[in-house]
């Protein structure tokens, strides 16, 4: 029986900011990750972690050490067991959950530790996650979720049936992404502090490589958006698909403006064109884009959505045809699947945000098991692809022509490599010296 008998935390940060990889109309930081080990008496080291950007990692730190002892000396069985006890052990705790509730750094810190439990979990059973997951017996995905303050849009029946209905036709699925790998596009050509041929470059490159669908940061001065959008339209022909990522840079009716000049270059969708937590606002501005684009855009959103309810009454109140899943920022697996549930009962596709530190790693094997027991279809369905700081991950992720390639090591390919803890430690590390 697998003892979790220790919780190390690191504050681990990249130098990113100086030649503007990430940089968009609000944020411009150092890519960094609390990066959390859980060491076992004798079994693996689960891995998990926290995406950040920058000054503030010492705070999501902070909050793993205080959650720490909800998993330090308890087994993986037990665990396993009860997995809603434990997930609410975290998200409940009497004290800290005043901080959130479930929401921001508490829950962040609350994603890595139970991300890293995950990985413990698939290490164990020898399995890489998405297959751990798609291998699971119904009754336990659902005893997973966290059903508080969700049904009324979806109930534990309802996630069991789609689930079992899931189990058709799976085989095919998984043969399918055997051969061909799972769709994928890239922000990579689209930084808002590149300049213009840099983009251009970079967009004729990555067409090259076989990706045919790319996202831009838009949210600069309008003429500065349309210029650069028609310099990747013109590189990557009618067809290809483009999409643009605003980072809640404006009001309600600045996004529906701006989408309206925006419009002459057909995006495919308008990610986060507002707060994030503005629900109606999403729901007007996807109203208006589509009568803008004769119904050819639509909204996307929730990189920095809090929590299942956040995404719940996006669905419910139709704001977003697109639906963007973070596997660290809110509360972990466990939280993972009440989300793509809730997508699968509202007739949404899941593309999971990727990027940053690990990210691309964590989301393709949410997007392998929504595709195999979940959502089913490829339908709109791709992965977010950056090619930043994949050569840190003992197993970073593989492409082929613009699609992502299977993982096939046990785990959740959260594991760094020593060497680039050490190297990139903060602030002692020698790239911080």
């Amino acid at each position: 029986m697998t003892t979790i008998v220790d919780v190390e935390v690191h504050d681990v940060r990249f130098p990113t900011a100086a030649s503007g990889d990430g940089s968009d109309a609000i944020n411009r930081g150092d890519y960094s990750a609390t990066y959390v080990e859980l060491t076992t008496d004798g079994g693996p080291t689960g891995a998990g972690f926290t995406f950040t950007n920058g000054r503030g990692n010492e705070i999501t730190c902070a909050a793993v050490r205080a959650l720490a002892h909800h998993v330090r000396g308890r087994t993986v069985a037990e665990i396993a067991a009860e997995p809603v006890a434990f997930w609410r052990s975290l998200t409940a705790d009497v004290q800290l959950r005043w901080l959130g509730p479930e929401k921001g750094v508490i829950h962040m810190a609350t994603g890595a530790l139970v991300n890293a439990v995950w990985d413990l979990r698939a290490k164990l059973a020898g399995k890489p996650m998405w297959r751990f997951l798609a291998e699971a017996p119904t009754d336990e995905l659902v005893a997973t979720v966290d059903f508080h303050h969700i049904t009324d849009a979806l109930t534990p029946d309802d996630a069991a049936a789609i689930l079992d209905k899931g189990r058709d036709g799976l085989a095919d699925r998984l043969a399918g992404l055997e051969r061909d790998g799972f769709p994928s596009y890239t922000t990579s050509v689209g930084w808002l502090g590149y300049p213009d041929e840099r983009v251009r470059a970079l967009t004729r490159d990555a067409y090259a490589q076989g990706w045919r669908a790319m996202k831009m940061k838009v949210g600069g001065r309008i003429e500065d958006d349309l210029r650069r959008a028609r310099i990747i339209r013109a590189e990557i022909g009618p067809d290809a698909l483009l999409m643009m990522d605003a980072n809640q840079v404006w009001g309600v009716d600045e996004a529906i403006a701006a989408m309206g000049v925006l419009a002459e270059v057909d995006p495919y969708w308008i990610e986060e064109p507002t707060h994030a937590d503005d629900v109606l606002g999403h729901a007007r501005i996807a109203r208006a884009v589509d009568e803008l684009t004769g119904g050819r855009c639509r909204v996307a959103t929730g990189e920095v959505a809090a929590n299942r309810v956040i995404f719940k009454q996006l669905l419910q109140a139709e704001a977003i045809g697109v639906m963007q899943v973070d596997a660290c920022r809110v509360g972990g697996v466990d939280e993972v699947l009440a989300e793509l549930l809730l997508a699968a009962k509202f007739g949404v596709p899941v593309c999971p945000h990727a990027g940053g530190v690990g990210l691309c790693e964590y989301v393709q094997h949410l997007a392998i098991f929504d595709h195999l027991r979940v959502g089913t279809s490829l339908d709109g369905r791709m992965v977010e692809y950056v090619d930043h700081l994949h050569e840190h991950f003992t197993e970073p992720v593989r492409t082929r022509d613009g699609r992502y390639l299977l993982p096939t090591a046990p785990g959740y390919s959260a594991t760094m490599r020593p060497e680039s803890i050490a190297q990139f430690r903060f602030p002692d590390g020698p790239a911080w010296r």
